[in-house]
């Protein structure tokens, strides 16, 4: 299994990180992607990445921080250069629900993140919340230049996947596809191809079933694993197979 996103510099994580990867190795974890959000968190994840082959890092800033995390294009190009296991851009996107920055700003700094990714040819990391509409239109000013997009821990509409699918987006499942209430959200994993879907804690946020209310971490995404492989009708053998390939294949 590969745990396509998690953050492993928030604790309790970080604090017991030599337990938390003997945990996630004895359920069969092959990578962890711990995700940048900060420029702070970087700073820490520049150390995380050297504790164990396993895990690898990104670069990005959280929408969430855009206001108080200014970077540029160039400045990204830099670190994930200087960095041999940073393989990624993110998380940035767009978050209209909660609003912590100003929305000119969020979109400015997404397009950072898209230019750097243009440059770099690899994956973008994408939050979206409330801003569907918003994400297509920035998408679609890059789409000549075939992003290679990520939405992470999606729980959008089936009509925004079906216009993601259509510029070749994946699609990373969490623990909310265990939670019951999310019936519409599973009927869209339904609906989105195998081959388009990965997997994630985004620990130590939304633990999935059974384990919901407690802290999560890497080694929960085996209950993603065995939900998701029960929405798409196959056994979690080949779920975790097809999912771990799907990683291998984006962050070639």
């Amino acid at each position: 299994m590969i745990d396509s996103h998690c953050h492993l510099d928030h604790e309790p994580l970080l604090s017991n990180l030599n337990e938390v990867i003997k945990r996630s190795k004895d359920v069969g974890i092959k990578k962890i992607l711990t995700i940048c959000t900060t420029l702070d968190s970087f700073n820490k994840i520049k150390e995380i990445v050297k504790k164990d082959e396993i895990i690898y890092g990104t670069y990005g800033i959280h929408p969430h921080e855009a206001k108080n995390n200014k970077i540029s294009c160039e400045l990204i190009i830099k670190e994930i250069q200087d960095n041999q296991k940073i393989i990624g851009i993110g998380e940035t996107g767009l978050d209209f629900y909660y609003n912590h920055s100003d929305k000119h700003d969020q979109i400015e700094s997404l397009e950072k993140h898209i230019e750097a990714s243009i440059e770099l040819n690899i994956p973008l990391i994408i939050h979206s919340r409330s801003a569907e509409n918003e994400t297509l239109e920035i998408f679609k000013k890059y789409k000549k230049n075939n992003l290679k997009i990520l939405m992470h821990c999606f729980t959008g509409t089936r009509k925004f996947a079906e216009q993601l699918l259509d510029m070749g987006t994946y699609f990373s499942a969490s623990g909310i596809i265990t939670f019951k209430n999310s019936v519409e959200l599973q009927e869209t994993f339904k609906f989105i191809p195998l081959e388009k879907i990965l997997i994630e804690t985004d620990s130590p946020f939304l633990a999935p079933e059974p384990k919901r209310g407690k802290k999560n971490e890497p080694s929960f995404v085996q209950y993603t694993a065995k939900k998701l492989a029960l929405i798409k009708n196959i056994s979690n053998d080949d779920l975790i197979k097809i999912t771990s390939n799907n990683f291998n294949n984006l962050f070639s």
